[in-house]
C-alpha cells in the first residue's frame, strides 16, 4: 500500500481532479490510500466568511458561501451532498452572527467542510471515471487531543483505527480520505493546523505500514531554494529526513514540519511529487544520509520574523534568566526558531504577531526589550556542513555587504541559521545559491 496526499492546487478543479485520477489509476497496483486537501483556496475562504459573520457583516458572509457553494456545485456536478453541507454551514454561519464570537472550536468546525467536501467530491469522480473508490470519513480514524485549530494526534489509538479500517477497504478499492480533519475521543471536529494535509498522510501511512508515502503538490519536489524568491533552484532528486525536517522547519513550503514525524518512527520514504508533470521524478526523502559532493544541499527562508532582543543587568551572573524568558512563550503558546544568547541579554525570532503585544508586555517585567521587525531568516542545510571546515567563512564572504543580525548552527550540526532584514532577503539567497550551487553533484542534484 501507498498514500498519496494531493494539495488544494492538485485537486482546485475538475480538470485538476481529472489528472489526479489519471495519477491514482496508474498505481493502482500499489493499492492507493489517497488524502486530499481542500480545493484551491477554499479554507481561506471559509474563515474570511467567518470573520464577516462575527464582525456583524452577515448578509456579506452569506453572499460569500453561497459563491463558495456555486464553485464547488460547479465542479463537481454534486448538487445534493453540496448542497447538504453548505446548509450545515449556513446554520453555522447565522451562530456565529449571532453570537459576534469565534472560538478555536468554531474555527475548526467552519474550515473543516474544505477537505470533507472536497473527499467526497473526489470519490465520486474516480467512481464516475472507472475507478472503485470508497469514502472514509478522517475523523473517524484520527484521534486528537483537545487543542483546536492545532490539534495533537493521539497517535497509538489513531494507529489501531487506521490499521483495522483501511488495509481490508484497499485490497480491492481505492480509499479516499480528507486531510486535515480529524476528531477528538468525544468525536468533536479537530484540524491538524493549516499544512496539517501532509500530516494526515504520514499518520495514516504509519498506522497502516505503508511501503511509501507520496506528497503531491504543484512544484517538482524538494528545490536548492525557494523558487519564489529566486529562480533558478534546482530539484533535490534524494534527500534525509533529518536535512528535509530542518529545511521543513525553517520555511520550505512544499512540505508541513510535521509532516516527516511518523514516517520517520516507522522508516517510511516520503516522495515529493508534481501532480503536474507527474513524469518529473520528484524528490525522495529517507532515512538513510545521502552521500554528496556538495556540502549544502538547499536553502531554506522566511520572511516577516521579528527579533526581539530581550536584555537585563539585574540578570547579571544570576541564574533563571532564560527560565523566565521561555516559560513567557510557554504561557503564550509561541515558539522560538532561533537563539542568540550572552550572559545578559538574549535574542531570538519569532514568526506569530498575534501574540507579541502579551509576549514583550510580560518580558518587560523583569528586562528591556525591543524588536526589530521585517527580518528574514537564512538557513543553510546539509549533512556535509558538519564534517567541512570553513563553511562560515564562506557564508560571509559570498554575503559581501549584507548585514547578518543573528548567527546560530544547531546542535545537530547540519544547518546554519542566520537573519538579515527582510529587504535583503532575495539578494542574500542568491548570493548563496551561487556559492554553493554552481557545481552540482548529479547523483543528488538535477541541473
Amino acid at each position: 500500500m501507498i498514500v498519496m496526499k494531493f494539495g488544494g492546487t492538485s485537486v482546485e478543479s475538475a480538470e485538476a481532479i481529472q489528472r489526479v485520477t489519471g495519477i491514482v489509476k496508474s498505481r493502482l497496483d500499489r493499492r492507493p490510500i489517497v488524502v486530499v486537501s481542500a480545493m484551491g483556496k477554499t479554507t481561506n475562504r471559509l474563515l474570511k466568511i467567518a470573520d464577516l459573520a462575527i464582525s456583524g457583516q452577515r448578509d456579506e458572509a452569506l453572499r460569500e458561501l453561497i459563491s463558495l457553494r456555486d464553485f464547488h456545485l460547479r465542479e463537481s456536478g454534486m448538487e445534493r451532498t453540496v448542497d447538504e453541507h453548505f446548509q450545515e454551514l449556513s446554520e453555522l454561519v447565522k451562530g456565529l452572527a449571532v453570537l459576534g464570537e469565534l472560538t478555536p472550536r468554531s474555527i475548526d468546525a467552519i474550515s473543516s467542510f474544505g477537505e470533507r467536501l472536497s473527499s467526497l467530491i473526489v470519490t465520486n469522480y474516480f467512481q464516475h471515471h472507472g475507478l472503485s473508490a470508497v469514502h472514509i470519513d478522517s475523523r473517524k480514524v484520527i484521534v486528537t487531543d483537545h487543542r483546536h485549530t492545532q490539534a495533537i494526534p493521539l497517535l497509538e489509538q489513531s494507529y489501531a483505527k487506521l490499521s483495522a479500517a483501511i488495509p481490508p477497504l484497499a485490497k480491492q478499492q481505492v480509499v479516499v480520505m480528507g486531510g486535515f480533519i480529524a476528531s477528538t475521543e468525544n468525536g468533536v471536529t479537530t484540524t491538524l493546523g493549516r499544512g496539517g494535509s501532509d500530516f494526515t498522510a504520514s499518520i495514516v501511512g504509519a498506522g497502516i505500514g505503508a511501503e511509501e508515502i507520496q506528497i503531491w503538490t504543484d512544484v517538482d519536489g524538494m528545490l536548492t531554494a525557494d523558487p519564489t524568491v529566486i529562480p533558478g533552484a534546482h530539484r533535490v532528486k534524494v534527500i534525509s529526513f533529518t536535512e528535509a525536517a530542518e529545511l521543513a522547519y525553517f520555511g520550505a513550503k512544499v512540505l508541513h514540519p510535521a509532516t516527516v514525524m511518523p514516517a520517520i518512527d516507522r522508516n517510511i520514504p516520503v516522495m515529493i511529487l508534481n501532480s503536474r508533470r507527474p513524469q518529473v521524478e520528484g524528490t525522495r526523502i529517507q532515512s538513510a544520509t545521502v552521500p554528496s559532493t556538495n556540502v549544502v544541499k538547499s536553502i531554506a527562508c522566511k520572511g516577516k520574523v521579528m527579533v526581539l532582543n530581550i536584555r537585563s543587568t539585574r540578570m547579571f551572573m544570576a541564574h533563571g534568566f532564560m527560565r523566565r524568558i521561555f516559560e513567557v512563550f510557554d504561557r503564550n503558546q509561541t515558539s522560538v526558531d532561533m537563539v542568540a544568547t550572552s550572559e545578559v541579554s538574549v535574542s531570538l525570532t519569532i514568526d506569530q504577531p498575534e501574540r507579541v503585544e502579551a509576549i514583550v508586555a510580560e518580558l518587560r517585567g523583569f528586562a528591556e526589550v525591543a524588536v526589530d521587525e521585517n527580518q528574514a531568516i537564512i538557513c543553510i542545510v546539509g549533512e556535509n556542513i558538519r564534517h567541512t571546515p570553513g563553511v562560515a567563512a564562506r557564508v560571509f564572504n559570498a554575503l559581501g555587504g549584507i548585514n547578518v543580525r543573528m548567527l546560530s548552527q544547531g546542535a545537530s550540526a547540519l544547518n546554519l541559521g542566520f537573519v538579515v532584514a527582510g529587504a535583503d532577503l532575495a539578494a542574500a539567497v542568491q548570493a548563496l545559491h551561487t556559492e554553493f550551487f554552481t557545481d552540482l553533484d548529479p547523483a543528488v542534484f538535477d541541473a
